[in-house]
């Protein structure tokens, strides 16, 4: 699944091709993914509108318009799921088979495909509401991490991955930032010291911008989307550390990397470099 270093990567090639475009005509291909929104009140919302920008929130897309009808400024809230695909293409290129919606700008269109169905395109701006800080904002300080994590209960694992509690880490990166930071996935939150929330949040900054700079290095500027031919997931493999790398050596000791599975997803850890430790009184 897409995490915050691919939905950057996207945001920023979409930036490069899509501001001043005009919305010509917008073609629905999957209604359910627009929910709430309902499909008329898509279009006619988007119909003459131009887009300004795209910015990014955690793991979701912001399209910003400016509405042809001089009413306020518009936003559409994107997500990719597992499988959304963001592509600008010449107008007479075929659509894909999983095409969501398509946006007609002319002599380009806009299109976002999900072979899956988990993403969404709506006028729904409300999820964003509920979201945590920015890993790579200031607001994401080592303080506000070690205030964050007092009390709770929950394995740090799933604490990073709480979109509520911090916005677009994932699955991949929380592994990474918890090796380098030495940290066991199964330790209850409140166990993790003031000094090692410090090296929690320096590790995830760090994943994070290594991570937004591979996928700029070998972005193509033609497709902005995470996987297949746009840059996949086995080329940003061989950068991980630990993430699905059971039962290989460890970089940093040689010890070999174990897999354990929290909340049905698989968790990947040095178990000589993340030693598992009994719940403590933070220090």
């Amino acid at each position: 699944m897409p995490e915050l270093p691919e939905v950057e990567w996207v945001v920023r090639g979409l930036n490069r091709v899509l501001p001043g475009s005009e919305i010509r005509s917008v073609t629905i291909h999957c209604p359910r993914l627009l929910r709430p929104t309902l499909p008329e009140t898509l279009r006619r919302a988007l119909v003459g509108a131009r887009i300004q920008s795209v910015n990014r929130r955690g793991k979701y897309l912001i399209f910003h318009l400016s509405s042809a009808r001089g009413d306020k400024p518009l936003e559409i809230c994107a997500h990719l799921g597992m499988t959304g695909r963001m592509d600008v293409v010449p107008t007479e290129r075929a659509l894909p088979k999983h095409a969501v919606v398509t946006l007609d700008l002319g002599p380009r269109r806009f299109v976002f495909e999900d072979a899956r169905k988990f993403g969404w395109f709506t006028l729904d701006t409300e999820p964003l509401s509920c979201l945590g800080p920015e890993p790579l904002s200031d607001a994401f300080s080592p303080e506000a991490l070690s205030a964050s994590l007092d009390g709770s209960r929950q394995p740090i694992k799933s604490f990073l991955l709480d979109q509520a509690r911090v916005a677009g880490v994932g699955n991949i990166y929380a592994s990474e930032a918890l090796f380098r930071a030495g940290i066991h996935p199964e330790r209850a939150a409140a166990t993790v010291s003031a000094a090692e929330a410090v090296r929690l949040n320096h590790a995830i900054r760090a994943v994070l911008q290594e991570a937004i700079a591979a996928a700029e290095a070998r972005d193509s500027g033609t497709r902005f989307y995470y996987g297949g031919s746009g840059g996949s997931a086995g080329e940003a493999s061989s950068r991980f550390r630990v993430y699905d790398r059971d039962a290989e050596p460890c970089p940093t000791c040689g010890e070999s990397i174990e897999r354990i599975v929290q909340a049905g997803r698989s968790s990947f850890f040095c178990p000589a470099c993340q030693p598992s430790r009994p719940l403590r009184k933070r220090r």
